[in-house]
């Protein structure tokens, strides 16, 4: 499989974070409508994924990124975060108008802060896109999904697998370009020697098992040699569009 991996290296507080990540198109669409952006000046990941596979849904992705990747330049602490992703959301709706269709995206984001005194990041969600960590051989979800799936599985209402369960799996509570403009889930994550985060859309989260994330993450090769391989089993698993930023922390 080819597919361009992009690197970077940052530093946070007292630790050097070496980070990589690629998007594949899958076998679904004619296009990608996932949108990736991993900064080479600051420690910064963003991945998006657009709604459905119109020109709303690629409007809404490049505009998402592009406003958040901007304003997160000067963000510092949750209020400024808060406020890039109001941006986001005035900007997402505003590139909607006149276009046919759903204007919208999922948006997460690994954001650090080079001259920090305490070694942290910031990870904001907004949709279902996903960032894990991987500690100490444990693999866990730091995120919430915002969808209808979510609150029936976690409240009783249905099983994953259910009619129910799979129809929930599509219907986003929160999202960039949503009529109510909801604000982020924001998280301060603190950062260890040999942390592993992964920043990535449902492409790998649906079609990607849990044990199998795990088995990869594990494995200690290289960041990029990693994100290859879980895009490469996106496409033998599934036919989505398919990112992955990871993050290891040395």
């Amino acid at each position: 499989m080819a597919v361009e991996i992009n690197t970077a290296k940052w530093t946070v507080g007292d630790h050097r974070l070496t980070a990589a990540g690629g998007s594949v198109v899958g076998n679904r669409y004619s296009d990608n409508y996932d949108v990736l952006h991993l900064d080479g000046a600051r420690p910064l990941a963003v991945v998006a994924d657009g709604m459905g596979d119109g020109p709303g849904s690629r409007a809404a992705g490049r505009t998402a990124v592009d406003v958040f990747v901007r304003q997160a330049t000067a963000a510092r602490g949750p209020g400024a975060l808060r406020a890039a992703v109001a941006d986001v959301q005035q900007a997402v709706r505003e590139a909607g108008r006149g276009l046919p269709g759903l204007t919208g995206c999922t948006l997460t984001a690994f954001v650090g802060d080079p001259a920090a005194a305490d070694s942290s990041a910031w990870l904001v969600q907004l949709g279902d896109s996903r960032v894990y960590r991987l500690r100490d051989g444990l693999l866990e979800l730091l995120t919430v999904d915002h969808t209808a799936a979510w609150l029936g599985v976690l409240n009783g209402w249905f099983t994953p697998e259910s009619p129910e369960g799979q129809a929930a799996r599509y219907r986003l509570t929160r999202y960039a370009g949503h009529p109510g403009a909801p604000e982020p889930d924001l998280l301060n994550a603190g950062l260890r020697p040999g942390d592993l985060f992964l920043l990535c859309t449902d492409g790998i989260s649906d079609q990607v098992s849990y044990e199998r994330l795990a088995e990869v993450l594990g494995a200690g090769t290289n960041v990029a040699a990693t994100v290859e391989t879980l895009l490469g089993d996106s496409l033998l698993i599934g036919d989505d569009n398919a990112t992955a930023v990871l993050v290891r922390v040395g």
